[in-house]
């Protein structure tokens, strides 16, 4: 009944996000049932353990259990307990009610817990909010010990870097009352920790599968570019939380905390590029949107938290028309890089010139218009009878000319020359008719030897 009301009072109060939520339920298919009997080999739902395990995602994150459950084959079990065992890891990091000392050796055999048949986690506070994970972990650690040993070698690879990186930040958290981190490399450094490094698990497993190119584990950087561009997101829009919890990333007076946002949306938008070109690498389709979801609300929530003061008020994130907009447009590179050059845009437009970071800002922002130029130029139109190009444009005429010039070159060329048309079938005639003549000759010349030489009997 509340979601009727709710559903209601948007179509009096915004009738076109109404209209766009009730095409994404109508038109946007679930790609993948996981329950379906024929998924039960790849998905493990016949299983009790891996049925909790899914109910396990639900419960903690319900914007990637959607596309986690659309991924093919056996990838969508793999991810999950993937996404399972570094929520595990985080929630006993981020619990603030674990003296160090006994936070710190648990954080540092995680990846030795993870595969230890029996072991749970009791200690976390009442209020901790996963902590049924933890208390519940044995069924994790069954379901692991299950996956294919690329995958497991894969994931406790990850999870090593990931619970020392923790440990070192918890604990100089512990010891000094807060983190702080002083310059870029830092900050780059500690959201490596906790997100590059998922960026690099993920890499590695689409090639371990199969279903991406072999090449692509190599792509290290791009892949840890995208992390930390989802990251750098979560931080901005959690800006308010964390001040209630004392979780400081900057120091400075509220008079400036406009410019300190500008700055960290700034920061963030210098992955946006290495996003782009990370998606162009991928060619399988589950994979693909899987990933540019993600990305494409990440551009939308920047877009969203500059300039915007309410964010130093409350939490905000974007409308869910919005967001099912951005899930049924991220279907592809192209639309991608059009999402996200018309965030960069709007973010350009907010942006004020008395701000310090305004010309910064203006670059970064051209940095997208112009990859998006270079690889998906605007003034090329797709359509279903093929490309188009735009005659408003002046890259139009230019293209024009150059392929006229083409065209010129190519027939100036006498290799390119036709043949002409008017003696070809004739000449073509004269070698038939010559052929047959020639046979013919052979034939009554073997005849005239035969009734010669032969003596008939």
């Amino acid at each position: 009944m509340g979601k009727l009301t709710s559903m209601l009072g948007l179509l009096l109060t915004h009738p076109l996000e109404f209209r766009t939520l009730v095409q994404f339920y109508l038109y946007h298919e679930t790609k993948r049932d996981i329950t379906a009997q024929q998924e039960h080999p790849t998905s493990g739902w016949d299983r009790t353990s891996m049925r909790r395990c899914w109910e396990f995602l639900d419960l903690t994150s319900r914007s990637f259990a959607a596309v986690i459950k659309e991924l093919e084959g056996d990838l969508a079990r793999t991810i999950c307990m993937y996404y399972l065992i570094m929520r595990g890891l985080d929630t006993i990091e981020d619990d603030m009610t674990i003296p160090d000392e006994k936070k710190q050796p648990i954080l540092r055999q995680f990846h030795e817990l993870t595969v230890t048949p029996g072991w749970n986690f009791t200690e976390n506070g009442p209020d901790e909010k996963d902590r049924h994970l933890l208390l519940e972990y044995h069924i994790i650690v069954e379901e692991v010990n299950r996956l294919a040993p690329q995958y497991k070698t894969v994931i406790l690879d990850i999870c090593q870097k990931m619970e020392n990186g923790m440990a070192d930040y918890a604990h100089k958290a512990a010891t000094n009352g807060t983190v702080y981190l002083e310059t870029i490399a830092d900050y780059d450094l500690y959201c490596h920790y906790v997100a590059g490094l998922v960026g690099e698990g993920l890499t590695r497993i689409w090639s371990a599968s199969g279903k991406e190119a072999s090449f692509l584990c190599d792509q290290l950087e791009l892949a840890n570019s995208m992390g930390l561009l989802l990251q750098k997101t979560n931080i901005i829009r959690d800006f308010r939380e964390d001040v209630e919890e004392r979780h400081m990333y900057e120091k400075g007076d509220v008079e400036h905390a406009t410019w300190i946002q500008s700055g960290m949306v700034l920061d963030a938008l210098r992955h946006a590029c290495d996003s782009l070109d990370y998606l162009r690498l991928l060619k399988n389709q589950s994979v693909f949107v899987f990933c540019a979801v993600p990305v494409s609300m990440a551009m939308a929530t920047l877009a969203l938290c500059f300039m915007n003061p309410e964010m130093f008020q409350r939490n905000i994130k974007i409308r869910k028309a919005e967001a099912a907009q951005l899930i049924m447009r991220s279907t592809n590179t192209r639309e991608v890089a059009l999402i996200f050059r018309e965030y960069a845009r709007k973010i350009h437009y907010k942006a004020k010139p008395h701000d310090p970071n305004f010309l910064k800002i203006s670059v970064m922002c051209c940095k997208i218009e112009q990859w998006c130029e270079q690889n998906f130029p605007s003034f090329v139109m797709l359509s279903e009878r093929g490309p188009t190009y735009d005659s408003a444009d002046k890259r139009t005429a230019i293209f024009r000319a150059e392929e006229k010039r083409v065209a010129e070159r190519l027939a100036a060329d006498p290799r390119n020359a036709p043949l002409p048309q008017d003696l070809f079938p004739w000449e073509l005639a004269a070698y038939v008719v010559g052929a047959m003549l020639l046979m013919l000759g052979l034939s009554a010349l073997i005849v005239w030897v035969m009734l010669k030489f032969i003596p008939q009997a």
